[in-house]
């Protein structure tokens, strides 16, 4: 059971996170200081810090907790499971986690991609993000399937599956789809690479 100490700390990351993507959104990202968002959430600047180590951070806040539950669940390859499997319940499970994912709303994904996509900084960090987690998500794979992927074949499972999922959501939200026509066309990418990876394994 979760203290009441650790509860008002989530609030507060929280309000810290909802306050950032309100002010990005209003004045830009580059516009907003950190000073605006730790008053936007009624705290001191200081405790910002105490949760993030700066206004790139606050968005890309939930990239370490997704990376880690993905590896465990590469990790908890079921007896007989298959890649193809195995890979349509990892994007079903992505799914599941940003739906009850109690620091953010799946709603504003659209305008963090859209945040995203307008600002270089934010590009070049999404990137580097992008980057390590294949690689370490490639990794995982390959350990978990050693006698059917080498590594580049592990690779090339994970560079299409994110890939086409990645593609399909920035797709969607430039074409101003509603957050479930999104979560359909990366749906249907997914569909489309899990075809091409069935040949593997």
């Amino acid at each position: 059971m979760v203290g009441l100490r650790e509860r008002k700390k989530q609030r507060t990351r929280r309000a810290l996170i909802e306050a950032a993507l309100r002010l990005f959104d209003e004045k830009g990202f580059e516009d907003t200081t950190l000073a605006e968002i730790a008053a936007e959430a009624e705290v001191s600047t200081r405790t910002f810090f105490s949760y993030f180590a700066g206004k790139e951070d606050v968005l890309f806040f939930d990239a370490p907790a997704r990376l880690e539950r993905t590896l465990d669940l590469i990790a908890s390859r079921e007896p007989g499971e298959s890649l193809a499997d195995l890979l349509i319940r990892l994007i079903r499970s992505s799914f599941e986690w940003a739906a009850h994912d109690e620091d953010f709303d799946l709603a504003v994904a659209p305008r963090r991609i859209r945040l995203v996509m307008s600002e270089p900084a934010l590009q070049a960090r999404a990137l580097h993000l992008l980057f390590d987690s294949q690689v370490r998500l490639a990794e995982a794979l390959h350990k978990t399937y050693p006698d059917e992927l080498d590594e580049v074949e592990a690779a090339a499972a994970i560079g299409a599956l994110v890939g086409a999922t990645k593609l399909a959501a920035m797709v969607s939200v430039t074409k101003g789809d509603s957050l479930e026509e999104m979560g359909a066309a990366m749906v249907r990418a997914v569909e489309i690479a899990i075809r091409g990876i069935g040949s593997l394994g």
